[in-house]
C-alpha cells in the first residue's frame, strides 16, 4: 500500500530534484563563465602589473642615482624582483594574435633589467651613466606604450567573448522564465492530480455516508488507489454490509418475537383440562429448553432468555390450572411476563411496582394478574408511539388487600367496561386477551364468592385503573 504520506514525500522529492537540477545547471554555467571572465581579467592585470612594476623600477633607479644609499638600492632591487615576477607571468598571456608584439614586450623588459644592472655598477656622474639612465627612461616609455597596445589587442580579441556573455545573459533570462513557467505548470498539474486522488474518494465516502444516514445501504464505494483512502473505503463497505446484516438480523429477531407473541396462547380456565390432556408438558418444556440452548450457542442470548421466560410462564400456567397461589407468585410471573414484553417494546414499556410485603402471602386464583397486565400492554402501550407505564400497587386495608393495576393508555369506553364486568369475552383490533379479562372477573367472583371483588375506572385519553379488593379470610393456599 502506497501511503498518502509517501505520495507527498515523492511529490516533494520530485520538486526538489527539478529545482536542484536547474540550480546546478545555472551554477555550472555561471562558474564556467566566471572562470573565463577571470582568465581575461587576469591577462589585463598581468599587463598592468608589468607596466606598473617597470615604472617603479625607473623611479627607484632615478632615486638611487640621485642618492646612492643602501636603502634606495634595496628598494631598487625589490622593484626589479617584482618586475621579474611580472615578466614571468607575461608568458601566460601569449596567444596567436599577440605573439610577435608580446615577444618584443618581453625583450624590452629584459633590456630594462640589463640597463638597470649596468647603471648600478657605474659612477652616477659619468657620461655612460647619464646615457644609460636616459635609455632606461626611453625603454620605460616603450613599455607603457606597448602595454596599452597589448591591452587594446586583448580587448579586440575578447570582444566576441564579451558580446557572447551579454547575449547569453539575455538567453539565460528567457530560459529562466520558461523554466519557471514550465515547472509551475508541471507542479500545478501534479498537485491537481494528487489532490484529486484524495478528494474524489473522500467525496464518494461523503455521498455514501449521506445515503447511509438516509437508510439506503446499496451504495458501494470503489476506490482504485492503493492508500489509506482505499483502505477506508473497504472498511466503509464492510461496515455497510455489517449494518445491513445487523438490520436483517433485527428484522428476523423481531419476526421471531412477533411469532412467539402471536403463538403464545393463554387458555381460558374452563378449557385448561381438555388442553392439558392434548399436550405433553414435558415434551413442550424439553423442546423450549432445546431451542433456548441452541439460541444461546448461536450467540442469540436475548432469544435464549425469552425462550426460558416463555417456558417458565407456560410451566406456571399448566401447573397452576386448578389451584390457588400466593400474591407473591402472581407478582413474580407478572414480572417474568413483562421481561418478555420488554424484549419487544424495549424502553417504550415500563413497569412500576409498589408492594406492601406483609400482604403478598394471601391466596389468589392463578393467572389473575397476567391477563389484566396483558390487556394493558395490548390496548394501552402498543398503540402509543411513546409507549406507556403500567403500575401495580399492593396496599393493606384491614380486612382486605387492595391491588391496583393502572396504565396511562387511551382508556376504554363505558360500554367495554360493562361487557367485561358482565363476564362477556371482549376482542378488539384482532387481539385476544388470552384467558380473557372477563374470564378473570368470573373466576375472582367464584373464588371469593363476592361480586364486588373487582372494579374498573377509565377516562378516554388518560388511562385505565383496575382495582382488586381481595378478602383476607382466604389467606391459606388451597391445592
Amino acid at each position: 500500500m502506497i501511503s498518502i504520506q509517501r505520495k507527498i514525500l515523492t511529490l516533494t522529492t520530485v520538486v526538489i530534484v527539478i529545482m536542484s537540477l536547474i540550480w546546478i545547471t545555472l551554477t555550472i554555467y555561471n562558474y564556467k563563465t566566471q572562470v573565463k571572465y577571470n582568465e581575461v581579467l587576469n591577462r589585463y592585470l598581468v599587463l598592468n602589473e608589468v607596466s606598473r612594476s617597470s615604472n617603479q623600477v625607473i623611479i627607484d633607479l632615478n632615486n638611487y642615482m640621485i642618492q646612492p644609499t643602501p636603502e634606495n638600492l634595496e628598494r631598487l632591487e625589490s622593484s626589479k624582483k617584482v618586475m621579474g615576477s611580472a615578466r614571468y607571468e607575461i608568458f601566460y598571456v601569449r596567444n596567436e594574435v599577440n605573439n610577435f608584439a608580446l615577444s618584443n614586450y618581453i625583450n624590452l623588459l629584459g633590456s630594462l633589467i640589463e640597463t638597470t644592472d649596468r647603471l648600478i655598477g657605474l659612477e652616477r656622474d659619468s657620461e655612460a651613466a647619464v646615457k644609460d639612465l636616459a635609455e632606461t627612461t626611453r625603454i620605460g616609455n616603450y613599455i607603457s606604450d606597448m602595454t596599452l597596445t597589448l591591452i587594446d589587442m586583448e580587448l579586440k580579441t575578447q570582444e566576441p567573448f564579451y558580446r557572447g556573455i551579454m547575449e547569453q545573459s539575455i538567453e539565460l533570462l528567457k530560459l529562466g522564465i520558461w523554466m519557471v513557467l514550465l515547472t509551475s505548470l508541471l507542479l500545478l498539474l501534479a498537485t491537481y492530480w494528487f489532490s484529486l486522488s484524495i478528494t474524489r474518494p473522500v467525496q464518494q465516502l461523503t455521498e455514501a455516508a449521506s445515503e447511509l444516514s438516509k437508510g439506503r445501504f446499496d451504495k458501494e464505494i470503489t476506490v482504485k488507489t492503493n492508500d489509506e483512502i482505499a483502505f477506508l473505503a473497504k472498511t466503509f463497505n464492510h461496515m455497510r454490509m455489517n449494518i445491513t446484516n445487523l438490520i436483517q438480523q433485527i428484522k428476523d429477531k423481531a419476526k421471531l418475537e412477533n411469532e412467539l407473541q402471536q403463538n403464545k396462547i393463554l387458555l381460558q380456565e374452563s378449557h385448561f383440562r381438555s388442553l392439558q390432556s392434548q399436550i405433553n408438558p414435558h415434551f413442550l418444556f424439553n423442546t423450549l429448553n432445546t431451542l433456548s440452548k441452541k439460541a444461546y450457542l448461536e450467540g442469540s442470548e436475548e432469544i435464549s432468555d425469552l425462550l426460558v421466560s416463555v417456558a417458565d410462564l407456560l410451566r406456571y400456567n399448566l401447573k397452576q390450572i386448578d389451584r390457588s397461589v400466593t400474591l407473591r407468585d402472581e407478582l413474580m410471573i407478572v414480572e417474568q411476563y413483562m421481561e418478555i414484553q420488554k424484549a419487544r417494546f424495549t424502553d417504550r414499556l415500563q413497569l412500576q411496582l409498589e408492594v406492601d410485603d406483609s400482604c403478598i402471602d394471601i391466596a389468589i386464583p392463578a393467572l389473575t394478574l397476567q391477563p389484566i397486565i396483558e390487556n394493558a400492554v395490548i390496548h394501552a402501550v402498543e398503540p402509543s408511539v411513546d409507549g406507556g407505564v403500567i403500575s401495580i400497587r399492593v396496599i393493606d386495608k384491614d380486612q382486605y388487600v387492595i391491588v391496583q393495576i393502572q396504565d396511562n393508555g387511551m382508556g376504554m369506553s363505558e360500554e367495554k367496561i360493562t361487557q367485561i364486568l358482565l363476564e362477556r369475552q371482549v376482542k378488539t383490533e384482532g387481539h385476544s386477551t388470552g384467558i380473557g379479562f372477563s374470564n378473570v372477573v368470573k373466576r375472582l367472583r367464584i373464588f371469593y364468592e363476592k361480586d364486588d371483588v373487582i372494579s374498573i375506572e377509565s377516562i378516554i385519553g388518560t388511562g385505565t385503573s383496575v382495582l382488586l379488593k381481595i378478602p383476607k379470610q382466604r389467606g391459606e393456599i388451597h391445592d
